[in-house]
């Protein structure tokens, strides 16, 4: 019962680095002519950069605000319309980056999608603040 038990996990490992081998095999085979893995987006990765930044200065000022109990400077409102500004920028970069050619877009995505939703809740806290 144990031998079989064994033999049965040795052919399933071979069969696993058997297919593993194949798939390895397809891939190079695939980069062989003119099949080059694609580069992102300039554009992308700044717009994506400027969205963590944004997050990155919104979380600090929030985090300000409630050790301070909700009494804040004008620094922290500044920090916010930075804020805006690079979600406003982060999001024109990621439109551009749509524009480049040959390139893997994934960031320009996650670059539009993070922009977009900070410039949603920032406008939103703007608007609340101002009624």
């Amino acid at each position: 019962m144990l031998r079989r038990l064994r033999e049965a996990i040795e052919e399933m490992a071979q069969r696993h680095k058997k297919k593993k081998a194949e798939k390895e095999k397809m891939k190079r085979r695939s980069r062989k002519y003119g099949q080059a893995q694609l580069k992102h987006s300039r554009r992308g990765m700044r717009s994506t950069f400027l969205g963590v930044c944004c997050l990155f200065l919104l979380v600090l000022a929030f985090s300000a605000s409630y050790i301070s109990r909700g009494d804040v400077g004008l620094l922290i409102g500044f920090v916010g319309l930075f804020a805006l500004a690079l979600a406003v920028a982060g999001l024109k970069n990621a439109v551009q980056g749509f524009k480049e050619r040959e390139k893997n877009y994934l960031t320009c995505k996650v670059g539009a999608a993070l922009n977009g939703v900070l410039l949603a809740g920032l406008a939103a806290i703007f608007l609340r603040g101002l009624f």
